[in-house]
């Protein structure tokens, strides 16, 4: 029992604690963030106003929103599968938090000399983290059909066979793209691919895989980032709610604070699928004018930059039709991501790049 307790009071351990805490409490956090600049992204983009009663500009609304949430009557169909019903939203916002886990946020560091040895900006450092995220966000997709089976209502059930026909569709392309990374950097570790993007070309050209074979890098970070939006289920994308058609799709029947683990899990996915982009297409930390040991900053505005145009693409495209949807996925994007993993590969084996 002693030597438990010495192991759980050392620094690295008492710093790795901090850091799962620190990843837990940003993503709700961030999800908040999200929630109040869609809001407020929206309202700018039709010449609204948007939140601006609760606390100064708004920026307690989303405060208020999640008291409101938490002290809504929890409301549940009669005929509804009582179990699977309570346990799809907690399926959905556990994948979306572990999905997290293997991606990186800044280089090593000691934390100003506190430590001996630096420890990684991550609360998991495997060797296979690309793999791992793709898994792992995968799993995601069975809270929504859970959701929307057990539900029995009609409206949910299409909402959750939409979304998995959806997740079919694009995550192929959505692998390729990711393949197509790990074919240029040599490794699925996130670390080892993000240290291969440091430096510039020619003193000006950042060295990120977004440029590197250019044209096919820029076609690779395209097709993840239409497959990533597709994957989580935004807008143009957003045919398992789909408010006009679905009234609200898979989650349709839930209330309270079930209701707001849905779009907890879909904020965080968003994140999550940002910052793989941040660090898999851009660079990740690297960047001009800043220390290493900071470069979590740089990783911050990369990803908020991504965040962005999750809002900017929802509020200037229109929703596509069902079919449009499939012949997208099919017809266009995995034809492009297969072409161009093949041609990234060959330029590895022949090149040697």
């Amino acid at each position: 029992m002693g030597s438990l307790i010495d192991y759980l009071t050392t620094p690295a351990t008492l710093v790795y604690g901090a850091i799962i805490g620190t990843v837990f409490l940003g993503l709700q956090i961030g999800a908040a963030v999200m929630v109040y600049a869609e809001r407020k992204i929206a309202a700018f983009m039709q010449q609204r106003i948007g939140p601006w009663r609760v606390g100064p500009r708004g920026l307690l609304q989303p405060l208020a929103d999640i008291l409101k949430l938490v002290f809504k009557e929890e409301l549940k169909p009669k005929a509804a599968d009582a179990m699977l019903f309570a346990a799809a939203p907690i399926i959905s916002v556990a994948a979306a938090y572990v999905a997290f886990a293997p991606v990186p946020f800044g280089a090593a560091t000691t934390l100003f000399g506190l430590l001996d040895e630096p420890i990684p900006l991550l609360i998991a450092d495997i060797n296979v983290a690309v793999l791992a995220v793709f898994a792992v966000a995968s799993m995601g997709v069975y809270g929504i059909v859970l959701a929307g089976w057990a539900s029995n209502s009609k409206y949910s059930l299409l909402g959750g066979l939409r979304s998995s026909a959806q997740m079919i569709s694009y995550e192929l392309s959505y692998g390729l793209a990711l393949a197509t990374v790990v074919l240029m950097a040599g490794s699925l570790s996130f670390r080892e691919v993000v240290d291969g993007q440091a430096g510039y070309w020619f003193g000006v050209i950042p060295r990120w895989y977004v440029f590197w074979l250019f044209p096919l890098g820029f076609i690779a970070f395209a097709v993840y980032a239409i497959a990533g939006i597709a994957e989580t289920n935004r807008a143009p994308f957003d045919f398992p709610e789909a408010e006009q058609e679905l009234v609200a799709g898979y989650h349709t029947e839930y209330s309270s604070m079930r209701f707001a683990m849905f779009f907890l899990a879909e904020y965080i996915n968003m994140i999550t699928v940002s910052a793989v982009a941040t660090n898999l297409f851009l660079g990740g930390w690297h960047g001009p004018f800043i220390p290493p040991a900071y470069g979590w900053i740089w990783f911050l505005i990369k990803l908020a930059v991504l965040l962005f145009c999750y809002l900017w693409i929802r509020w200037t495209l229109p929703r596509f039709r069902y079919d449009q949807l499939m012949a997208f996925g099919w017809k266009l994007l995995l034809p492009l991501a297969t072409v161009n993993l093949l041609l990234t590969a060959a330029g590895v084996i022949y090149f040697g790049l």
